[in-house]
């Protein structure tokens, strides 16, 4: 079934973002060249897009307010786990804490979302199409990515597959730090 919606993300920068996508690149060069590394808050996992009629307009009315209130965040990834059942391995983060509080808002925040088959399960994706070998599988779960690094951006992106998603725009996280 391909996606049409619109999905809120977060991208990840700097040193770490090249190093992630360099593991994307290795594991699944199709889906490392559909969007940079980063974080789905809406669209995949605890919330379905938001349809692609949504004004941009009200996109912006609704989500810049919940960016600028939003501090940025510090954050570490776990290490990488297979989604059940599926082909799918992923650098897992805390469902909890600051990240599930922006989903939450987000999910809240008064634009309609469809509904989604899985729970909140934030992470960034290191394959997402090819049939996993018991080598690749291997060496995909030895990666560690064990720093703390920092968001500071929701990116708002239009996605219908088969197409390259299209940035619609991007709301820096502004609050103060609690």
């Amino acid at each position: 079934m391909a996606v049409d919606g619109i999905f809120i993300t977060t991208e990840l920068e700097g040193a770490l973002a090249q190093r992630i996508h360099a593991h994307q690149l290795a594991f699944d060069p199709k889906m490392a060249n559909h969007l940079p590394p980063h974080i789905t808050l809406i669209g995949s996992s605890g919330a379905g897009p938001a349809p692609p009629t949504t004004p941009l307009a009200e996109l912006k009315a609704r989500i810049l307010p919940v960016a600028s209130s939003t501090a940025p965040m510090v954050l570490r990834f776990g290490h990488p786990e297979r989604f059940v059942q599926r082909e799918i391995v992923s650098l897992r983060l805390d469902p909890n804490g600051p990240l599930r509080t922006l989903h939450e808002r987000l999910k809240g925040c008064g634009l309609p979302f469809l509904a989604s088959r899985y729970p909140f399960t934030p992470h960034v994706t290191l394959n997402l199409y090819p049939t996993l070998t018991p080598e690749k599988l291997r060496k995909m779960l030895a990666v560690r990515e064990d720093e703390p690094f920092s968001v500071h951006t929701l990116c708002v992106y239009h996605t219908k597959e088969p197409q390259k998603p299209k940035l619609l725009f991007k709301a820096p996280l502004e609050g103060a730090a609690s």
